[in-house]
């Protein structure tokens, strides 16, 4: 059974008919990267901030929450009204480090920032990216963190969005696609069993190994099955219409919606500012709307796998 302010938090998360749609883009050192590629000159911080600005004050509107970063995201988004009182708001409770494998990289959490002061800036939900493989040697390191997390979010009564990454043990070898649903699955039975509120999961197939929709739809019924909680999918940097096939038959096969960052918004790093605006204000737009479309005639509401708080004070 979840608690009345889990409940709560989770629905200002999610669409009046219980559809995830939320918006990601607490991208922070590879998206600047990125962004200072296609620029003049290295962006300032004001630049950077200005950049997820523009997106989230074009795209939330028709989006059920966004996740965001507390530098460069939450602080101009409130003030500037782009995130509004009506939107979910999910933080990022990590540093990512993408320059060294996976299994070399630890979690390193954000400094001066934790589920507290997530919950005391209004935040609905605490999102962890964690690198994950059953087999890796820090494997119980890496549940041991899942399950402090657990224990603060219960403390501050505020759902855990986790997102566990499978990876390669070689880093010269991508997962194969048995690997990749075998250990998907793994980690659905598992980390809902421990007390996250919400999983947010990669598609279980790589589109580059495979595009059979019908492996594609058992892969996602497996997840579903394995998992007791509301999972969301991410979209791991596939081009929109990949996306929007995934988004169709894992919402088919019992997700409860998405959480969507690059696929939506990716190509307006490429672009100067008033360009960005037009196609962020068109392009953008029209795609969060179809992914929103989506899920309300497929995805399975998340109170479906939740218990329902019978009162305020647990």
């Amino acid at each position: 059974m979840t608690t009345l302010g889990k409940y709560r938090h989770l629905s200002r998360c999610a669409t009046p008919d219980g559809h995830f749609v939320i918006l990601a883009i607490d991208h922070r050192a590879n998206l600047r990267a990125a962004l200072d590629k296609h620029a003049p000159t290295p962006s300032t911080d004001a630049d950077f901030a200005a950049f997820k600005q523009q997106v989230i004050g074009a795209l939330a509107g028709d989006a059920s929450g966004v996740l965001t970063d507390p530098d460069f995201g939450i602080p101009a988004g409130i003030m500037s009204g782009n995130i509004a009182p009506s939107h979910g708001l999910l933080a990022p409770i990590e540093v990512t480090n993408y320059d060294v494998h996976p299994s070399q990289r630890e979690v390193e959490f954000i400094p001066d920032w934790s589920v507290r002061h997530i919950k005391r800036v209004g935040g609905d939900g605490v999102k962890l990216l964690l690198y994950y493989h059953p087999e890796a040697a820090n494997a119980e390191k890496q549940r041991g963190i899942v399950r402090q997390i657990v224990a603060d979010c219960a403390a501050d009564n505020i759902p855990f969005f986790l997102e566990p990454i499978p990876y390669s043990l070689d880093p010269s070898t991508p997962l194969s696609n048995a690997d990749l649903l075998a250990i998907s699955v793994e980690m659905a039975r598992l980390f809902s069993s421990m007390g996250v509120d919400v999983l947010k999961l990669q598609f279980p197939v790589d589109a580059a190994q495979s595009r059979d929709e019908s492996a594609w739809r058992a892969a996602c019924a497996q997840v579903s099955a394995a998992c007791s909680v509301p999972w969301a999918l991410l979209s791991a940097g596939v081009d929109f219409e990949t996306f929007a096939l995934q988004t169709q038959i894992a919402c088919e096969a019992g997700a409860s919606g998405v959480i969507v960052g690059r696929a939506v918004w990716n190509e307006a790093v490429t672009l100067p500012t008033a360009a960005r605006a037009d196609f962020l204000a068109t392009t953008g737009r029209e795609r969060v709307r179809e992914l929103h479309s989506i899920c309300a005639e497929s995805a399975r509401p998340w109170s479906g796998k939740v218990t329902a708080p019978t009162s305020a004070r647990g």
